[in-house]
């Protein structure tokens, strides 16, 4: 193997290969990147078994070859390289890096003992925003919660239907949920729940890759393709296995009407919570009191240990209310759920005090914040 490579492309490369493989096993070969020439670029190939990559970049090969590398130690000496093209040598097993004033050589792994990273080939795909998914996808990464108990609400949950795409996250507690218009109409409507560890890989991926991009699908398996930037050759393949499971039933939580609605200033009321919060101690529970007649909204926290905070807003109310309302919420979910508004303003939608409220960003209906009341 010889060849010349960007040193920013590769070690973009590399800082997303590495967390991918150095999770979740204890063969310690699959701590290792695959180094191999195809063609004009330098492919890299890397996989924990339930997730591989595949990373291609355009080099000047000189010379075929291919070598297994540890990921995080070749990585670490690839940062500490000053010069924009690092020349690469193969010497055996080991790895040559050169600069005009620099030479490293890292010793490499057998090759036979690598897992091959199975070829999936499935012919149908959907095309989709980069740029759109991310953003989705960013709104609801925090919410699953790890169980063992139910392990599919432990992902991202994913529903094509028609010409739209649905992702949805739940800890049974609150709920986001974000639609997703697609270009085109699906053959085939279905389903599947993505890891949350695999949804934050596709999330560094997308950050730097916001283009249109390739997703196939099969009931074990998915798959995401970017074409290069500068060729139309399959630059990133990144596939992952699904987490098995039937996904709750959320659209059963979304209250379908409301007997309060209240529009309010997201940074406003969002800067109150996070003082409210520091009273709330560990039960985090922050108390709402809607007064209709004064167009007013308490907000109130207080615990014996710490003290008592007590905070009134102005909002606007869409429905009329006869009464008072008064509900109890975790103030964090809150706070986590305001985060990911960009709107000005945002609607607080409420049934009673024993069901769910719902946040929606005012001027975006692609997105709902669903959160459950503490009930006292």
């Amino acid at each position: 193997m010889e060849l010349n490579i960007f040193k920013d492309k590769l070690n973009q490369s590399l800082l997303i290969i590495e967390p991918i493989i150095k999770r979740g096993t204890t063969l310690s070969i699959l701590n290792n990147v695959l180094l191999e020439t195809e063609k004009n670029f330098l492919k890299l190939s890397a996989t924990n078994l339930e997730t591989s990559i595949v990373w291609r970049i355009l080099s000047k090969i000189k010379k075929e070859g291919k070598l297994l590398m540890p990921v995080s130690f070749l990585k670490s000496v690839i940062s500490f390289f000053k010069k924009e093209i690092i020349k690469l040598e193969s010497e055996g097993g080991s790895l040559i890096l050169k600069t005009e004033n620099q030479e490293i050589k890292i010793q490499g792994s057998n090759l036979d003992d690598f897992v091959i990273i199975p070829e999936i080939i499935i012919e149908d795909f959907i095309e989709l925003n980069g740029n759109i998914l991310l953003q989705g996808l960013n709104q609801l990464i925090n919410i699953p919660l790890m169980s063992r108990i139910k392990p599919e609400i432990s992902g991202i949950y994913f529903s094509f239907n028609k010409n739209k795409l649905e992702i949805a996250a739940t800890d049974c507690i609150r709920l986001g949920c974000k639609t997703i218009n697609l270009e085109e109409k699906i053959k085939k409507d279905f389903s599947f729940i993505l890891p949350q560890i695999v949804v934050r890989d596709l999330i560094n991926i997308l950050s730097l890759r916001q283009m249109k991009f390739k997703f196939y699908y099969s009931p074990r398996q998915v798959l995401f393709e970017w074409k290069g930037e500068e060729f139309s050759y399959p630059e990133i393949l990144f596939s992952s296995s699904l987490i098995e499971g039937e996904y709750p039933n959320y659209q059963d939580i979304i209250p379908k009407k409301y007997t309060a609605q209240i529009i309010i200033d997201k940074e406003e009321i969002r800067n109150y919570l996070k003082t409210v919060n520091l009273f709330t101690g560990k039960t985090s529970e922050v108390k709402f009191t809607i007064f209709p007649k004064e167009n007013k909204l308490k907000i109130l926290s207080q615990s014996p240990e710490i003290g008592k905070n007590e905070v009134y807003l102005p909002i606007k109310i869409e429905e009329k209310i006869d009464k008072e309302l008064e509900i109890s919420f975790n103030c964090r979910f809150l706070i986590d759920g305001l985060n990911n508004f960009k709107s000005a303003e945002v609607k607080f939608n409420f049934t009673d005090e024993e069901n769910a409220m719902v946040i929606t960003p005012i001027g975006d209906e692609s997105y709902l914040y669903v959160l459950m009341p503490i009930k006292i």
